[in-house]
């Protein structure tokens, strides 16, 4: 017995994109390279990757990357890079809001297509990542999940930064 149906899952996703693109666009230019969290201990803080730009464009990256199913020959449209992915991570330049709200409207289109044309057999593909294997159809979830986690972290911040309210 099939519950969930293709239109109900992008419904749910394109939810989660819209919120996440809502704290893309509603970002003030001045919070754009502020650190999310200021815990200086956190190797990913001190690193520079809690930052307000840098939470958006490793969103977009897991999103597109995912919808693909595969780690292997995955690479992220220009001008973006596979930093994400590298051991040793550094971060990149610092990608603009144009640049990031580009993507996500290439990983919006692609995620509708991905979703109208998902069969079946699709769904139950075994998708394998260095963290473990998955059916196609949970990675959706946990994809959508993901986007949703971080959709509520930009806004939680803008709220408590910019006095913005949450929206999406």
């Amino acid at each position: 017995m099939r519950i969930i149906n293709n239109e109900m899952l992008w419904r749910q996703f394109e939810a989660a994109i819209q919120s996440f693109g809502s704290a893309l666009r509603d970002c003030p230019d001045s919070l754009w390279e502020k650190q999310l969290w200021e815990d200086q201990a956190d190797q990913w803080v001190a690193a520079g990757f809690s930052k307000f730009w840098y939470l958006c464009y490793h969103t977009l990256f897991w999103l597109d990357l995912y919808l693909t199913g595969a780690e292997e020959g995955f690479t992220p449209p220009e001008p973006f890079a596979l930093v994400e992915m590298e051991v040793n991570e550094t971060l990149p330049r610092t990608y603009t809001r144009a640049e990031l709200l580009g993507y996500l409207e290439l990983c919006r289109q692609r995620c509708k297509e991905t979703i109208e044309n998902l069969t079946e057999e699709k769904a139950q593909r075994l998708c394998r990542f260095s963290w473990g294997t998955v059916p196609y159809a949970e990675l959706m979830l946990y994809t959508m999940r993901h986007v949703q986690e971080h959709a509520a972290q930009l806004h939680m911040f803008l709220g408590q930064q910019a006095g913005t309210s949450a929206t999406g």
